[in-house]
């Protein structure tokens, strides 16, 4: 009786070093091989076209194209695509955007190798893995309320320091308007001001910085 295929994984990661050490855990077992590694998302687009991988390891942030974005287009392009986001970052923006793109998993490059293994198989099976504290914070997004557009342009503006003033003349919109965004912005986020609001952001994913 022959021995299944093993499980063929495309890495996508911006840094030689971290692809590099995912590859060694997954080669390791008999069960899975490394069939590529893209540097960022326009790179994944053309090696999952290329080889069809069974799972691909997606960072979130990387040049040219991030990971929410180049799975929300292999999602698009494949059906089957079976994407587990593997990131830094536990925002629950990040979180949220990851699995809304797509993603069928969701793990932290501080996980354990053995964890990593088993998320690969877990999502190969056709299932999701979620792990619990990712699984909390996605929970608590889905309660948030939603931020506009426009909110998250204020926000972001905020978070870098900029006056009511700046941010109305950033955005060609009336000081009024500015402190209106602002207000409701402090609403959604259960903030008492701007300080908080932007810690917040910044736990939460919100913002860039």
């Amino acid at each position: 009786m022959s021995e299944p295929a093993p499980i063929r994984v495309l890495i996508v990661d911006d840094h030689t070093i971290v692809q590099e050490g995912i590859a060694a855990i997954i080669n390791e077992e008999e069960d899975m091989t490394v069939v590529g590694q893209a540097k960022h998302g326009m790179e994944a687009i053309e090696l999952f076209r290329a080889y069809q991988p069974d799972i691909t390891l997606m960072d979130l942030r990387m040049p040219e194209m991030g990971g929410v974005e180049a799975i929300t287009a292999l999602c698009a392009e494949f059906n089957a695509a079976r994407i587990i986001v593997l990131t830094t970052y536990d925002g629950d923006e990040d979180i949220y955007r990851g699995l809304r793109a797509g993603a069928k998993g969701y793990l932290l490059k501080d996980s354990k190798p053995s964890e990593l293994r088993t998320a690969i198989r877990t999502v190969h099976s056709g299932q999701q893995y979620i792990p619990s504290h990712v699984g909390a914070k996605l929970v608590q997004r889905m309660n948030n309320p939603e931020l506009t557009d426009r909110e998250l342009e204020v926000l972001q503006l905020v978070a870098q320091g900029m006056s009511n003033l700046e941010i109305g003349a950033a955005l060609t919109i009336t000081e009024s308007t500015v402190k209106s965004n602002i207000n409701r912005i402090l609403s959604k986020l259960g903030a008492k001001d701007r300080t908080q609001a932007t810690i917040i952001a910044m736990k939460r994913g919100l913002t860039s910085s």
